[in-house]
């Protein structure tokens, strides 16, 4: 059985040729500035940050055997993704991501709910993933997930 690591590891030989500069520039940014406890991982098939059971025990209500995902990129048939589940779960940085977004690139925005595709890998806006991965801590991303979860529960 691989680590995580080797797994990760593993994906990242995987990705396309003629994306994988971009692909691990791209991991490079979310490592480099994500705040501390978040967890690197191999979650449902993508390279996943996730706050791991340690410190959330309770773990994802979906499947908690699975720990709390947070962030997850991708290198798919026409685009890189990046998912990140603090855009789906708070407006105000979603709307501050959309409004920020033509200031670092020059192409149309391509976002479902919590999904920005980049179909062209070199039109990624590094800084402001930079920027956005900075934007929650584990305490916030656990506190808005309980505030969104428990208020659904009820």
């Amino acid at each position: 059985m691989s680590t995580k690591k080797n797994a990760v590891e593993e994906y990242l030989k995987n990705v396309q040729v003629e994306r994988s500069t971009y692909f691990n520039k791209l991991r490079d940014v979310i490592v480099k500035h994500i705040p501390k406890g978040f967890q690197e991982c191999i979650s449902y098939g993508m390279i996943g940050y996730v706050v791991p059971h340690s410190i959330y025990s309770s773990g994802y209500h979906c499947n908690p055997k699975l720990p709390l995902p947070f962030i997850s990129i991708a290198s798919q048939k026409n685009f890189i993704v990046l998912h990140h589940l603090g855009i789906y779960a708070n407006p105000e940085l979603l709307n501050w991501f959309v409004e920020e977004y033509p200031n670092h690139s020059n192409t149309k925005l391509d976002m479902g709910k919590g999904c920005i595709r980049f179909k062209k890998a070199e039109d990624i806006p590094f800084k402001l993933i930079e920027k956005l991965v900075k934007k929650m801590t584990v305490k916030d991303w656990i506190s808005k997930y309980e505030e969104l979860y428990k208020k659904v529960k009820k």
